[in-house]
Formats: C-alpha cells, structure tokens, sequence
C-alpha cells in the first residue's frame, strides 16, 4: 500500500499542476456565469426587430385571406352570397328577382333588391364589374338598347325564332344564331324557359340579356317533372348536368336528409353543378 502513495518529485509537480488548472477551470466556470447574468438589452433594437416580425405576421395572415375577384351580381349563388357575408334572406331575394328575368346595373340596385346593409355594400361593391355596354353605354347603342324593351306580348317566340331573327341582336351573328337554332332543336319541342341559353356555348349574360329583350319562350316545351324525393337513378340522368353518379350522391343524400324540403338542398351535394341549378330545377318537383 505504501508504494502506491510515494511519488517522485516528478509526479509531485504533475498533481500540483492538475489541482491547478482544475482550481482555474472552476474560477473561470463562475466568473462566465456571473458576467452571463449581467447582460443588456437594446430596447431600441428589440423593439424594431419585434416589429419588423409582427409586419411579417400581419402579412402573412392577410395572404392566406380568401381573395374576392370582379364578379357580375346578377350570377351570386348561394356559395358565393355566403362567401361575401350576405344571410339566405338577402341572396333569396337577389335569386327571386333573377328568377322574373331582370337584371341589377349599379350598387344602388343591388341594394335595393337584397337589402343589404350599407356596411356590406361598402365593402363589396368596388368588386361589382357590370358589363361595359350599361358601365360606359355608347350614346347610339343607349337608343338602341331604350327601343328594344319590350312587353311580353311584343317579344317574339324564342322557340320558332329563325337563325336570321336572331341576328338582329347586337352581339348575334350567324354562328350564335346557327347554335341557337341547333340546340333549341336537340329537344322536340324546344326549350322550357329562357334560362336555357345559359348552355348554348359562347353565350354570354350580357349577350343573353340582350337576346331576352327581344325573344322570350311562349310556348315552352312540355315536360312531365321528375318526383325529386322518389326519383330512381336512370330517371335523374335524364335531366341536363346529372350524370349517375352524381344521381347516386343526390340519392344517397336523399335517405340521409329523410328526403329534400327544397331543391336548392341539391347544392348541398358534392359536385353538384351549383351554376346550374336553375336549368335542373325546371325538370324537378318535390311531389
């Protein structure tokens, strides 16, 4: 035992010298940590920075805002009336009013029509873009445009309209006209309602409107109306814009609701063609 406590003077100096550093490494442990608590903080600096990090913030958060694009609002529909804060009862009365073919040409319509509060119509209105013939009528197309209102007596029937008729329109010329004519026929009878230019392709709601001045459907095809909460299948394909499987969803959706209290329920379904409604719904009843 005792050899392994005798040590040279070697080894003495050795140990001094690893109590040594070991005594400096402590003192130097603990002054750092002193001098780590006694630390100052640039007031100016921090405020700046936490700044700079809340304008980041408030950016970000307005990115992932929905964003609202122009939109003409005679075509609302009731995702989109939702989406811009309106209640059912003020996009009721919009659809209502587009529902006896007449058209709303400014904010203060609007307004009038659905009731809105001025707050909403504040906000939503710079994103009203109306069609550039009633924005900015040209003085010739303003006479022509008073000439052609019309009684439903005076308008020509849309279902026995000739291609050349038509192309009294502005905005209709011989390949509108021609494709008119070509769809009105696919249908023995013709069409049921007016709203059904809506699927003639190149179309547009202002030339629509225009068409609607002169020609209305007096004599609209008959048409037996599909039971919507007894419906089968095979009887919804029948109609334009369902295909089998959105039947099946419109069914399935049927047993889970204990049948529909309304058809605007069918918006309701996923993939409905909610643009379309008002086409479908003419083949529709609730009986």
């Amino acid at each position: 035992m005792k050899s392994h406590f005798t040590f040279t003077k070697q080894q003495r100096n050795g140990i001094f010298l690893l109590l040594l550093i070991i005594v400096v490494l402590q003192v130097s442990y603990y002054v750092v940590n002193r001098a780590s608590d006694d630390y100052t903080v640039d007031q100016v600096v921090l405020e700046k920075f936490t700044h700079e990090l809340d304008s980041l913030r408030l950016a970000k958060l307005e990115e992932s805002k929905p964003k609202i694009y122009p939109f003409n609002p005679n075509y609302i529909t009731d995702h989109k009336g939702s989406m811009l804060g309106m209640s059912n009862e003020e996009i009721d009365r919009l659809l209502n009013y587009r529902k006896q073919n007449k058209w709303i040409n400014s904010a203060e319509d609007f307004k009038k029509v659905t009731q809105v509060s001025d707050s909403l119509l504040e906000i939503i209105s710079p994103y009203f873009k109306f069609p550039e013939w009633v924005t900015n009528p040209k003085p010739s197309f303003s006479k022509s445009y008073a000439n052609t209102a019309k009684t439903f007596a005076e308008k020509k029937d849309l279902n026995t309209a000739t291609a050349k008729q038509l192309q009294r329109v502005n905005g209709i010329g011989e390949v509108l006209s021609g494709r008119i004519v070509k769809f009105r026929n696919k249908f023995p009878g013709g069409f049921i309602a007016d709203i059904q230019l809506q699927d003639v392709y190149g179309l547009t709601p202002e030339v629509i409107q225009r068409v609607c001045m002169d020609f209305t459907v007096k004599t609209p095809r008959q048409i037996e109306k599909i039971a919507l909460n007894k419906a089968t299948v095979d009887q919804l394909v029948t109609i334009q814009h369902i295909d089998y499987e959105l039947a099946y969803r419109i069914i399935e959706q049927r047993k889970l609701r204990d049948g529909y209290k309304s058809i605007d329920e069918l918006t309701k379904v996923k993939g409905f063609p909610i643009n379309k409604i008002d086409i479908i719904e003419l083949y529709l009843s609730l009986d």
